[in-house]
């Protein structure tokens, strides 16, 4: 045979698996470009949701506790701002239908507050005509309870103010751990470091619990909905929890998106604190191929391929600091 015929024949088998591969790589260029839309979505809408816990507040009407941590949360204004801010990056601002169901991948949202923490979760309830109803609402909220074994109790909050149970004086006090430290005999409130190690142990126990509760819940809900998808509680960090539980804010997940030939699982956090910050951006210099991160109120020439919380998530997934200016200066 002519080399030309090899040529010919070459092409005829090497054409298809091309053909594939390329259409492989779009695939994967869509399923890239949907996470990141999503991601940013779902981060947007945290800090929204966040941010709107204190409108409503002012420390000044606040008495009994001396914490500038302590604030009453705005549950409900959460919440809203939170849908808000999904269904404008979602785009179905005006389809209440489509509102609906992306809350069919929301199995929770947490709101952590200083004294305890609240869960909106799905719930069914049975209507007078017998129909079975489904609403998302509030669960009543859990504070953050520590007991041991002989009897003393501790309610605990988002720094060291705590409500206790002495059970040898048979009496309940209140007030910041190193205070209380020299008046009662409780073991737990004696040593500071042990104390903090408690504390952050059993609200991260109690919600993460409670979590797994109600998203088993939601997969029966869900189930019921044609959703085959099966929700779980992921992994969060121990340094993501440390940021979650040093200030009030909102815990929310989404799940189970359809996105290529897989599922979208992730979850976002957003802090109740008036502190103007920015999402860190994760961009890729497309002349040299070196990845850096950078501000949102910063204006750099790269292409956005992440979205980060901060500077040091994006260093661990090897982005660099880039030199760029802000935005107005």
């Amino acid at each position: 045979m002519k080399i030309t015929d090899w040529a010919v024949i070459f092409l005829l088998i090497v054409s298809p698996l091309l053909w594939v591969s390329h259409l492989h790589t779009e695939d994967l260029r869509e399923v890239n470009r949907l996470q990141l839309q999503y991601t940013t979505a779902l981060r947007t809408a945290a800090q929204d949701g966040g941010s709107a816990l204190n409108i409503n507040e002012l420390q000044s009407y606040e008495t009994g506790y001396g914490s500038a941590k302590f604030m009453r949360a705005d549950k409900n204004g959460a919440i809203m701002a939170l849908q808000q801010s999904l269904s404008l990056n979602f785009g179905i601002t005006d389809d209440k239908v489509s509102q609906r169901s992306l809350m069919v991948y929301i199995p929770a949202v947490v709101i952590i507050e200083y004294d305890g923490y609240s869960i909106y979760a799905v719930d069914e309830s049975t209507a007078s005509d017998g129909s079975v109803l489904a609403e998302h609402h509030f669960r009543p909220k859990k504070p953050y309870v520590y007991s041991d074994e002989i009897g003393n109790q501790v309610a605990f909050t988002l720094d060291s103010y705590v409500i206790a149970y002495d059970a040898v004086s048979g009496e309940w006090v209140s007030g910041l751990q190193e205070e209380l430290s020299s008046i009662v005999t409780i073991p737990l409130l004696q040593d500071s470091e042990m104390f903090q190690q408690v504390r952050r142990s059993v609200i991260v126990r109690g919600i993460e619990d409670d979590l797994a509760d109600y998203i088993n819940r939601h997969n029966e809900y869900a189930a019921k909905l044609g959703v085959t998808y099966t929700f779980t509680l992921p992994v969060i960090s121990q340094e993501e929890w440390n940021n979650t539980l040093n200030d009030i804010g909102v815990l929310i997940f989404l799940q189970g998106i359809p996105v290529g030939d897989r599922y979208y699982n992730n979850y976002a956090l957003g802090g109740g604190r008036l502190i103007k910050r920015y999402p860190v951006i994760g961009g890729n210099d497309e002349s040299t191929g070196i990845k850096y991160f950078y501000r949102e109120d910063c204006s750099a020439p790269y292409k956005m391929e992440e979205v980060f919380v901060s500077e040091r998530d994006a260093a661990a997934k090897g982005y660099f600091e880039a030199p760029c200016k802000r935005q107005g200066l």
